[in-house]
């Protein structure tokens, strides 16, 4: 017998579940992309897509993943040869570090503790020091998809003010964007990054770069970028087409429009409050099970969890086996640890994450909840039982 049939729930932190409002938006004919309503939309859209960063600069739409955002924000700020400074808390500052170097771009990465963050001492000192302002750009992770742990930004700008260093703060908030407080203007953000798959609600394949004026004129200043990564056209073209570099990602478009309405119809501070309330239900159950078991949230500091995704340890091989009996034997798919082993096993049996991010509710945190404490029970795990119970009385505000 088996326990998975019926709807399976994808609870891994990207590509996050689907609404059924935007999977109807999507699910029709191709449009006509050189005039009605498609190119008639696009205003309301973009005005839209910048209230979820939280800005009234430029925003530029690209046909991409999260990966590709690095590499636009980059080609428009900073050239071949120039040096940037990653403030690396996780695997995925890290990776936009690899990228950065594969553009010819010299980076010096600071490394913090992973589940930590910035040691802003360490920050001011390293830009103190720099005295020709040889540094283009600082390049941070809001939330760190792998590590789950989540950085602020206003303390950046503030340093960067008070040493009057030029440099612009990039940020990366492809994890939480729509999930986890993000506030591009008010905290002094040059340029921000998300993608479609995670807080945004739709399937993979459009990236979103926001940029400032201060960015824009660092564009200006760039004797080449490449054509398809340019934002120029893309922020304020002249025809539709400009808005993508080509041919504009039709049906994702719609699904986009459906995912904005949804979140701008529950109200952006709700939906962050909704997120923070099933965070706080997780963490109460895990740290619950932990007590008389392995299992450990990789972030200590509750201050400094993300809302979107939560990163686990339980100790090879119990993460593998854990994440393998709830997908078969109950229909609940976790993520896997990535980033979270050695560098020759990045992706350890030992841990696991629970992506909790964009369309989610009480009952689908509570669900997966009770399947994992089932897990842990039919493979005997060492926990306290009644995690699940912890969590519902989070949800219920007892």
């Amino acid at each position: 017998m088996s326990l998975a049939n019926g709807r399976t729930y994808l609870a891994i932190p990207g590509p996050s579940v689907v609404p059924d409002a935007v999977l109807r938006a999507m699910h029709r004919a191709s449009p006509n992309i050189y005039d009605g309503e498609l190119p008639d939309m696009m205003p309301d859209l973009i005005r839209d897509l910048k209230r979820v960063a939280r800005t009234d600069c430029h925003a530029a739409i690209y046909i991409c993943n999260g990966h590709g955002t690095w590499e636009a924000s980059l080609a428009n700020t900073v050239a071949a040869g120039e040096k940037v400074l990653v403030l690396a808390t996780g695997f995925f500052a890290q990776r936009w570090a690899d990228t950065t170097r594969t553009c010819g771009i010299e980076v010096d990465v600071l490394e913090f503790d992973v589940g930590g963050t910035f040691d802003l001492d360490r920050v001011r000192d390293t830009l103190a020091a720099d005295k020709t302002h040889s540094y283009k750009a600082v390049l941070a992770v809001h939330v760190d998809t792998s590590s789950s742990n989540r950085n602020e930004f206003a303390p950046l700008r503030a340093i960067l003010d008070d040493l009057n260093h030029p440099a612009l703060l990039i940020a990366d908030c492809i994890a939480a964007m729509g999930c986890d407080r993000f506030e591009m203007d008010a905290w002094g953000v040059d340029v921000a990054m998300t993608g479609s798959q995670k807080g945004l609600m739709c399937p993979p394949g459009v990236g979103f770069v926001f940029f400032n004026d201060r960015a824009a004129e660092m564009r200006k200043s760039m004797k080449q970028v490449s054509t398809y990564w340019d934002w120029t056209q893309r922020a304020d073209p002249d025809a539709f087409y400009q808005y993508f570099g080509g041919t504009a990602p039709t049906h994702h478009l719609y699904g986009l429009r459906a995912a904005l309405d949804l979140i701008h119809d529950e109200g952006l501070e709700a939906v962050w409050d909704r997120h923070a309330t099933l965070a706080r239900a997780i963490w109460a159950a895990c740290e619950h099970w932990g007590q008389d078991g392995p299992l450990r949230l990789t972030v200590p500091d509750r201050a400094l969890r993300s809302h979107a995704v939560t990163a686990l340890s339980i100790g090879k091989p119990l993460g593998t086996q854990l994440r393998h009996w709830c997908a078969d034997t109950a229909g609940v798919t976790l993520g896997i640890g990535l980033g979270m082993g050695t560098p020759e096993d990045p992706q350890s049996d030992g841990f696991f994450r629970f992506g909790h991010m964009g369309h989610v509710n009480a009952h689908m945190i509570l669900g997966l909840l009770g399947v994992v404490e089932a897990g842990l029970g039919a493979l005997d795990i060492p926990h306290r039982a009644g995690g699940a119970s912890a969590a519902a009385k989070v949800i219920s505000g007892v």
